[in-house]
C-alpha cells in the first residue's frame, strides 16, 4: 500500500459491557460516543478505538491489542496510574520505553517513546 495521508486504522475491540467499556475509555480521557447499543467509539489524539459488543466474548481466547506511538510515555502512564491494570514503562533493549494498559475485557493497549538518545 502506498503512503496515503488520507489512509487511517482504527482497531476494533470486543468487549461485553458497552457502557462500561465507554465509562472505561473514557476515564482513560477518551472522547466516547455510541452508534448505537452495541457499538461505540472511543477516541483521543487521531486515535480512534471501534467498541463492539460480542456476547460470548471471553477476553483469555483472542483479546484484541493496539500499539500507541506517543511522545511521552511516562506522562501517558502518569496519566492513567489512577486507572487499573496499567503498567508502568520500563526500557527496552530496542530503544523503546513501553508500559501497557488492559482494559475489563482484556483487550491490550501497549504504549511506548523513543528512548533519548545516549552521548
Amino acid at each position: 500500500m502506498a503512503h496515503d495521508p488520507q489512509v487511517r486504522v482504527s482497531p476494533i475491540f470486543p468487549v461485553t459491557d458497552l457502557p462500561r467499556a465507554l465509562a472505561h475509555y473514557e476515564a482513560l480521557g477518551c472522547m466516547v460516543s455510541t452508534h448505537d447499543d452495541r457499538y461505540g467509539f472511543a477516541a483521543r489524539a487521531g486515535i480512534e478505538l471501534h467498541l463492539v459488543v460480542v456476547a460470548e466474548h471471553d477476553p483469555r481466547h483472542g483479546p484484541a491489542a493496539a500499539y500507541l506511538h506517543v511522545p511521552d510515555a511516562d506522562a501517558l502512564a502518569a496519566e492513567w496510574a489512577g486507572v487499573e491494570r496499567t503498567g508502568a514503562p520500563v526500557d527496552t533493549d530496542y530503544g523503546l520505553r513501553e508500559g501497557w494498559h488492559v482494559d475489563p475485557d482484556g483487550n491490550l493497549l501497549r504504549f511506548g517513546s523513543p528512548l533519548p538518545a545516549r552521548s
